[in-house]
């Protein structure tokens, strides 16, 4: 089944596009690929109802989380110092005090650690503050961000904001769980970023990393949507598994080469014993052939087949017949095709990132619909 455009629709007109790919809203991806998308409760709603205000409601949700914090206490968190004492406290950096002749003076330097609210974790909170109300359109949640913001920075957050890879050695514990929405907020906010080829308040000179980047928020997206959308009592989702190959004897160093296996969504359906496995890519699903037209990237094809065959016959039984989606966003034309390859139903599928909040849903939903092949008539029909 292929759906031609008949022209241009009004949401598609107001799309922007990375690279060739016409995106509409990529908040709306941000959220769904975010922790934040899982934890907001009822407000997932709204938030997908209302694409124009993401960063309002992020911001909300972010300022909601940091006074509910405040209220019961930042968390505290450990911090190494440096200071001149007249006591011993820590450790003793010898060069130092000799140095400056410390001692003399009834000093000694000192080296220890000490409880603080100005850790990585408040530090990131605050920072998200000050950048997202940049972004907001109402004045009075601007002020609230700014206040929030500043109220941290009294209380001793007053330290540089961490990067992601800092922030990432700051493990959350169970007395202080409360902060994961915080945080998740906190880095949905600090992800608002349009990457278009339009000029902005931000510059990024690097295309290709804005479409490496699209292509792997498309991925964390896909796989955050049907984690948090589809029921948990029917379904298990699991995101960035690796698999094996059926290896049954090897020369020496043959495992060392062999190329690594890893699916990026997997869906199991336990009502209906069936598996998905999803391989996302952010590329037209169409290319020109050699002698067609149009075809499907043989690359792609070959990738999922390997996924869906290289697993049957094992000890779990979903895998004999698992079926194969690649997903890929929509380019001028949608395509929902499926054929079966040794009792495998493989699929070819796009979502209109242009259209939209509901139609992206409703799209991403029906993929998890069964195919039911019609042998006798020789087509497809969708249950």
């Amino acid at each position: 089944m292929v759906i031609a455009d008949a022209g241009v629709a009004p949401e598609r007109a107001a799309a922007g596009f990375i690279g060739r790919i016409p995106v509409r809203n990529i908040w709306l991806l941000m959220l769904y690929a975010s922790d934040l998308f899982r934890k907001a409760g009822p407000t997932r709603v709204d938030v997908e109802r209302n694409p124009d205000e993401i960063a309002d409601l992020v911001a909300e949700l972010l300022a909601q989380a940091v006074e509910e914090r405040q209220r019961q206490q930042l968390s505290l968190g450990y911090r190494p110092r440096c200071a001149d004492l007249s006591r011993v406290r820590g450790r003793i950096d010898v060069l130092r005090t000799e140095r400056r002749q410390l001692l003399a003076r009834g000093a000694v330097a000192c080296r220890f650690v000490e409880l603080s609210v100005d850790t990585p974790r408040n530090r990131y909170v605050r920072g998200a503050l000050e950048a997202v109300a940049r972004l907001v359109t109402r004045p009075d949640l601007r002020h609230r961000c700014r206040r929030l913001a500043a109220d941290m920075q009294a209380q001793g957050v007053a330290g540089a904001m961490p990067s992601r890879a800092e922030l990432s050695a700051d493990r959350i514990g169970r007395h202080d769980a409360k902060d994961s929405e915080m945080l998740a907020a906190a880095m949905l906010a600090m992800d608002l970023v349009l990457p278009t080829e339009r000029a902005g308040a931000r510059p990024l000179p690097m295309p290709e990393r804005e479409e490496q980047w699209a292509r792997r928020l498309f991925e964390r997206a896909v796989g955050g949507f049907y984690r948090t959308v589809l029921p948990r009592e029917r379904w298990r989702v699991r995101t960035g598994g690796l698999l094996d190959w059926p290896i049954d004897w090897w020369t020496e160093g043959a495992r060392d080469i062999m190329p690594g296996m890893q699916t990026d969504v997997v869906l199991d359906d336990a009502l209906a014993t069936r598996r998905i496995v999803i391989d996302t890519k952010f590329t037209s699903i169409v290319t020109t052939g050699w002698r067609r037209e149009t075809t499907l990237r043989s690359g792609y094809l070959y990738q999922i087949y390997s996924y869906i065959r290289s697993q049957a016959g094992r000890s779990d039984p979903l895998a004999d017949n698992a079926e194969g989606l690649l997903l890929h966003p929509a380019i001028g034309e949608m395509f929902d095709e499926a054929v079966s390859l040794h009792g495998h139903l493989i699929r070819f599928a796009t979502v209109d990132l242009a259209a939209d909040n509901g139609a992206i849903r409703e799209q991403l939903l029906k993929l998890t619909l069964q195919v039911k092949e019609e042998t006798d008539h020789g087509k497809h029909v969708r249950a």
